[in-house]
């Protein structure tokens, strides 16, 4: 690996490990001084600046010094430390992935991963209505129907996690997000006919918002890329560089390596020329909501 290799990883790893600390910290209730007059009790050498540029990314932290972090803020949950641990150790490696089901609960997921502080975020769905445009119903009925051994408190738990994932939409300066959606998932009925219909109704909602763009590519585009699956490109502050997702059961993917997130963003640019307009995918959607229709033909038939 080179040397701008192991740089590139490193930044991305250091971003995000500096910014879960940062809000771990406020989540505590500590400022600076306060952290540094506890960590002074114990081993090793701290500084005012140097927590201020371990939480600015602009200097690494090692294991021992995460592990101090988090007895100070008072994060015990083992998964969770586990998981920033793992940040600080393969800070130098390119790409990664998370065991979503063993490795990091529901609820911290929101806490812990990169669409609270994204520029950008392009992404195609096949399946589902991705997460940051589901209704709380819709999400519902996913999680107990792909979970079904989940007891009722986990999938509200679940529910509430996903739906606080969508504020990110809703700051003051939002990212810019452009979903593609196949045009099969606009027919697939999940939950009873009003959950489906409300959910398509909230996806036209959004996709008037200035800052998203929303796109369905019609089954007549035949073999193309969305052949390969569902995947995202995001795209963090400067100057870190975009980033690869990739999502399969219980396990999210995260690519660094420079010719991979070109080839996602490459097929990305095919699928939006492929889709049909963004007034024409409303119009589509529209259809969809008159199928769900309880005076729908189609529906019965």
């Amino acid at each position: 690996m080179t040397h701008e290799a192991q740089a590139t990883g490193s930044m991305v790893r250091r971003w995000q490990l500096a910014e879960t600390l940062r809000r771990a910290r406020e989540e505590a209730g500590f400022t600076h001084d306060q952290v540094i007059a506890e960590l002074r009790k114990m081993p090793g050498k701290w500084s005012r600046p140097k927590l201020s540029r371990i939480e600015n990314s602009a200097q690494g932290i090692k294991a021992r010094e995460v592990e101090q972090l988090l007895d100070l803020y008072g994060v015990a949950d083992s998964s969770v430390r586990d998981w920033l641990l793992e940040l600080a150790t393969t800070a130098r490696t390119r790409g990664w992935s998370v065991d979503i089901r063993k490795n990091l609960p529901e609820d911290f997921q929101t806490f812990f991963n990169m669409e609270g502080e994204l520029v950008a975020l392009r992404q195609f769905e096949t399946l589902l209505v991705p997460g940051l445009l589901q209704t709380p119903e819709y999400a519902r009925a996913i999680i107990s129907s792909v979970n079904p051994g989940l007891t009722e408190d986990e999938v509200e738990r679940r529910v509430t996690a996903r739906v606080a994932r969508q504020r990110v939409l809703e700051r003051a300066h939002p990212p810019q997000l452009h979903t593609i959606i196949d045009e099969a998932l606009l027919d697939r009925p999940v939950g009873p006919l009003a959950v489906m219909r409300a959910q398509l109704v909230h996806l036209n909602e959004v996709a008037e918002r200035t800052n998203v763009t929303l796109q369905v590519l019609p089954k007549s585009s035949g073999a193309s890329p969305a052949l390969e699956g569902p995947f995202s490109v995001l795209t963090p502050p400067a100057p870190m560089p975009d980033i690869g997702y990739s999502e399969g059961p219980g396990r999210a993917v995260y690519i660094e390596d420079r010719d991979d997130v070109r080839s996602y963003t490459l097929r990305f640019g095919t699928l939006t020329e492929q889709a049909l307009s963004a007034d024409d995918s409303r119009k589509r959607i529209e259809q969809a909501i008159l199928r769900c229709s309880p005076h729908s033909k189609e529906t019965h038939q």
